[in-house]
């Protein structure tokens, strides 16, 4: 205790000697002369004490003295306290504050800008340059592409001429001013020109100048911040043009590009940028390092309120006099019969809910809608629906914007009433937003919705699980980035479609979809209504570059398919040995939907080699074209002669022709050495004296059939809109089976029985050309082709039993030299080597 109280006395005294210091130096700040008074009075206390006496005033005085200095010093520190907090309140509750200038911002600005800032930003947006060239170029350029960018050294400045705080209701603004003239950028795109103009050329774009005022606000407590544009800024590009490594040429070389460039830089401006549309920066306090490429949001639309037509379209409603009950005379608008639907839009993707009268309408109705990247947009279109008119009137719209947060939530933001700011923050996937977002427009209703961002995707392939659920159903969807990884095959299977109709309404709908993933484009069967089943599945090869899977669902008419909607899907993160089970819905219409399951498959290098080491020693493949179905019709007469063309490698061999049908059948064997080449079937259609015409393609797959084991395949044929085929496929070994004989007559007497064949032909050959039968010739001439085809399957097959042979001679003779130590011993005496 006595320790601990000795420890409290010398903190006190410390603390005490501290301020005595402190106060003595401001003493003398305050009074200069004071060194000089104080060595005074002691001389006259010494002279007082030993010399002369004076009175005992003296030390009197000099305590007020200094009490009096020690009350002034604690005044002024009372002060200015209380002028600190008057500054916080003022700052807090005045509309505006004065204008103060950054030059330090600009100074730390500019010491950061060449080493973080622009490396970051230059990254950020090339991702967003790339996305736009893809979809907006001008017509003399063909195909354009993003080869280098980079913001140069200089950074923007800040705040020029000064910055301020002001109050918008409860939203405060920061409003400063953006000037950017950077002259060392370094944008280069390599541009392929369409006709007239041929050849590439590099379009470089070496400087830029943006002016504007900007505006920063905080939102949800400082977890996120708002910017925008208060106007259309000034935008000035410098733009350069060349080949090859020479980007000296004159601007006029490509007309119009550099204000394509500057246009497609002021419209993204104006949509993403300018007042009242702003982006949005977030501020996690903690950071996954998770890069989302996609997601899945539930919305659902309410109801509207206070919609009128007067607000809405401009035009006067009807309107209805009563008189109150003192007489004054009232006007209100009658809008019960206004009928309403809302259009919601999402990029590509659209849907629209029922049509409902009244100034509140109510539709409850949700939508499973589509990200592709972090950030997305939802609008809403208000349309009014007419009876009697075909046509739709739109009224107005609203949005509302997303956007992933690093620390695994959502911000959602939209423009609130007098432009101000509708914010919430969702923590996690499954967490239901309800807003109430007031549409475009001086009085023109608002529109109230549910939002649940159900699940995030990442570029690693994970995702934000969630305990959200609407039905049993699960939809995923997406476009983005995606690594390649060699060796790996994507299967794709389309399993079912829901809600398609086509444009006419009829009822029938006779649905196929078409995958497109690269330059491969696969194509199902037709499923007929009302159950659009296919369950067929596809092997792609995986493709880098941000490569993604189109899908398009199609309706089979007679004059021409109808486009019943699409959609791109996102393979970016498929974990092998997972499937992935999704529901797609289908853009640019507004119903129909797509099951698709995808797996990501890795092929094992060393089981394909070793698979096809055997196959190219010891086997042969062994394929029997059996039939084909609802080809399409080549001939005039609504028929096909269909014969089918078998390319495997460098050899090629063919069917017979089936002659006046649309569902041939062959029952026809083929086989050939198993090399590991590609197999493809062309499906044509005969023709006597033009050339033969193709009714579709398809590639067979046999190099992961296991040995001896025949698949039994109905293949959908490429390039036409319907058609398949139908073939049995082995890949023989005879290690593991002894082979069969093709033909039970013997070598000998096929070899005798083609000849034969071969010599009748050419007797009814001369016979034909004599007697001018030209469908009878024709008919010969296929007869003939397929001769020659048998003669050339017998000489493959030859080589083959040669090949098998020799190996199994060669195999004997080791057996019989293991086998025989003697014989080993009597070798080597004689200075043999064994075999």
């Amino acid at each position: 205790m006595a320790r601990s109280r000795r420890k409290k006395g010398a903190r006190s005294f410390a603390l005490n000697v501290e301020q005595v210091v402190e106060f003595w130096k401001n003493l003398l700040e305050e009074k200069p002369l004071l060194p000089f008074v104080i060595p005074l009075v002691l001389l006259l206390w010494v002279f007082e004490r030993w010399l002369f006496s004076f009175s005992n005033w003296v030390p009197l005085a000099i305590a007020v003295w200094a009490t009096v200095q020690y009350g002034q010093y604690q005044h002024r520190i009372h002060v200015e306290e209380l002028n600190k907090k008057w500054n916080q309140i003022i700052l807090k509750t005045s509309p505006i504050t004065p204008l103060e200038h950054c030059e330090w911002l600009n100074k730390l600005l500019m010491e950061v800008w060449p080493g973080y800032i622009n490396p970051k930003l230059s990254i950020r947006f090339s991702q967003i340059v790339e996305k736009r060239l893809k979809h907006r170029k001008p017509r003399l350029i063909e195909k354009i592409e993003l080869q280098e960018f980079s913001l140069g050294s200089t950074s923007p400045c800040l705040g020029l001429h000064g910055t301020r705080w002001s109050s918008s209701g409860d939203q405060r603004v920061m409003q400063l001013g953006f000037d950017w003239d950077a002259n060392d950028i370094s944008i280069l795109l390599l541009a392929k020109l369409a006709k007239p103009l041929l050849g590439t050329a590099k379009i470089v774009i070496n400087s830029l100048h943006i002016k504007g005022d900007l505006l920063v606000m905080p939102i949800l407590e400082g977890k996120a911040v708002l910017y925008s544009f208060v106007s259309i800024p000034d935008v000035r590009i410098g733009v350069a043009f060349g080949s090859g490594g020479s980007q000296s040429l004159p601007a006029t070389e490509l007309p119009g590009v550099s204000n394509w460039l500057a246009r497609l830089i002021n419209e993204t401006l104006v949509k993403t940028l300018v007042e009242p549309r702003r982006r949005c920066y977030s501020l996690p306090a903690v950071d996954l390092r998770k890069k989302a490429v996609g997601g899945i949001v539930y919305v659902r639309v309410i109801s509207a309120s206070k919609l009128s037509r007067s607000s809405l379209r401009g035009s006067p409603s009807r309107r209805q006099q009563n008189y109150s009950a003192d007489s004054s005379l009232e006007e209100h608008y009658e809008d019960k019969d206004l009928t309403t639907f809302v259009e919601i839009e999402l990029e590509e993707l659209t849907r629209r809910t029922d049509a409902r009268p009244g100034s509140d309408p109510r539709w409850d109705s949700m939508f499973n809608m589509v990200l592709h990247e972090e950030t997305g947009t939802v609008r809403f279109n208000l349309y009014e629906c007419i009876p009697g008119h075909v046509k739709y009137d739109y009224l107005t719209s609203c949005e509302v914007k997303m956007k992933y947060v690093a620390d695994d939530s959502t911000t959602f933001w939209a423009i609130g009433p007098d432009s101000g700011i509708i914010a919430k923050h969702a923590e996690f996937c499954g967490d239901e937003v309800e807003m109430t977002v007031p549409f475009e427009g001086v009085n023109s209703g608002e529109l109230t919705v549910r939002l649940v961002l159900k699940e995030w995707q990442f570029s690693d392939g994970s995702h934000s699980l969630n305990n959200f659920h609407s039905g049993s159903q699960q939809s995923l969807s997406g476009s983005s980035n995606f690594i390649s990884r060699t060796g790996r095959k994507i299967n794709v299977t389309v399993v079912e479609g829901k809600d398609l109709m086509p444009k006419d309404k009829s009822g029938k709908c006779d649905a196929y979809v078409k995958l497109q993933y690269g330059k491969i484009v696969q194509r199902t069967r037709t499923a007929h209504s009302p159950n659009h089943v296919w369950n067929q599945k596809f092997e792609l090869d995986e493709i880098g570059g941000g490569e993604c899977l189109m899908v398009k669902c199609y309706n089979e008419e007679i004059f021409g398919d109808e486009n019943m909607g699409s959609a791109r899907v996102n393979l970016e993160g498929l974990v092998e040995g997972s499937v992935r089970d999704i529901w797609v819905p289908l853009e640019k219409v507004n119903t129909g939907e797509l099951r698709l399951q995808i797996e990501a498959v890795r092929v094992d290098d060393n089981e394909g080699s070793r698979g096809q080491n055997i196959g190219s020693g010891n086997g042969w493949i062994e394929l029997v074209i059996v039939e084909a179905r609802d080809l399409v019709a080549a001939d005039l007469r609504g028929t096909s002669d269909p014969y089918v063309k078998v390319q495997y490698g460098d050899l090629k061999k063919r069917t017979k022709v089936i002659f006046k049908t649309l569902n041939p059948q062959w029952h026809q064997t083929l086989e050939f050495p198993d090399d590991g080449s590609p197999l493809t079937l062309h499906v044509r259609d005969h023709n006597a004296l033009l050339a033969s015409s193709s009714i579709g393609d398809c590639v067979v797959e046999y190099q992961r059939l296991p040995p001896n084991q025949m698949a039994d395949k109905w293949i959908p044929l490429q390039g036409v809109r319907k058609g398949e085929i139908h073939v049995l496929i082995t890949r023989k070994v005879p290690e593991l089976d002894k082979r069969t004989s093709m033909d039970s007559d013997s070598s000998s007497t096929r070899a005798h029985k083609i000849s034969s064949q071969m010599k009748q032909m050419m007797v009814k050959f001369q016979s034909l050309i004599d007697d001018d039968n030209l469908e009878e010739l024709s008919t010969a001439l296929s007869e003939l082709e397929t001769l020659e085809d048998s003669q050339e399957e017998y000489m493959v097959q030859l080589e083959t039993e040669q090949m098998l042979l020799l190996n199994k001679i060669k195999e004997l003779g080791q057996e019989i030299i293991n086998s025989s130590p003697s014989f080993n011993r009597r070798s080597l005496g004689n200075g043999a080597i064994p075999y």
